[in-house]
């Protein structure tokens, strides 16, 4: 394993930064020295909705002697995706590293599915990569490169046991899967401006949106709490094109198989 060293310098943009794996990832980033820009539809509380705000975010990095901006962006709307990433440049003067993390968990049978849930789930989930991909790189390029993380999900895992895949998960798994396709492909073609892509499956995180579909009963043992990805994410974010680059990689194997 690498040693992992400090991000001073480094500016992150952290999308789904409000809650769960996001907010983890944005407090845990910053804790390292890295300038975050915290991203998510959720800039203010709504009464009977999940709890957190990138403004909360943001001012509890500051707070703690941090760098960080709030953004508030709809990742399936293209104009707020620009604003994100011009968000880096415009507040620290570059961008170092993208982790897109937000997405829209769709959750319905094949048989209830409805057009509209599957091009929602396309357009937030795999649409907005294109787009943020493209703003990114093209904000990375001029400061010699730079990382593009893709959070996926062992849903898009064509090996998953049908056991591990319960009704209701079509559209998502199939987004991720293109995710996972997505970096993969785009690692190739981005290399020559020594930028890395990488797909990254957190595996089972104790999230706000997970209690919330699964309830507080429910057993979660073998969980994680989103911190304990954050040293992975640490070291995908100082990759470059001659490091590691156009790979899935599972928070489960870091430090053995990779990292």
């Amino acid at each position: 394993m690498q040693e992992l060293g400090s991000l001073t310098g480094r500016v992150v943009v952290v999308s789904g930064a409000s809650r769960g794996i996001g907010k983890g990832l944005a407090l845990g980033l910053a804790a390292q020295g890295a300038a975050v820009v915290c991203a998510a539809r959720s800039s203010r509380e709504h009464p009977g909705g999940l709890p957190g705000t990138v403004e909360e975010v943001a001012e509890a990095i500051v707070a703690a002697g941090g760098q960080a901006a709030a953004v508030r962006a709809d990742i399936g709307n293209d104009d707020d995706v620009r604003t994100m990433i011009g968000a880096a440049v415009d507040e620290f003067g570059r961008l170092d590293a993208l982790v897109n993390n937000a997405m829209a968990s769709t959750r319905a049978s094949f048989d209830e599915l409805t057009l509209e849930q599957w091009d929602e789930s396309w357009r937030i989930n795999v649409r907005s990569l294109l787009v943020s991909c493209r703003a990114a790189v093209e904000a990375m390029t001029p400061t010699g490169g730079g990382s593009i993380i893709n959070v996926s999900s062992g849903a898009a895992d064509s090996l998953l046991p049908l056991e591990f895949m319960p009704p209701g998960y079509l559209a998502y798994s199939v987004a991720k899967a293109a995710l996972e396709r997505f970096s993969t492909a785009l690692a190739a073609e981005v290399a020559d401006r020594d930028i890395a892509v990488n797909a990254f499956r957190p595996g089972a995180v104790k999230t706000e949106q997970s209690v919330h579909e699964l309830g507080e009963d429910y057993d979660w043992t073998g969980w994680k709490e989103p911190a304990f990805v954050v040293p992975a994410i640490h070291c995908l974010v100082q990759q470059r094109a001659d490091g590691i680059t156009g790979k899935i990689v599972d928070v489960n194997q870091y430090g053995t198989t990779w990292g």
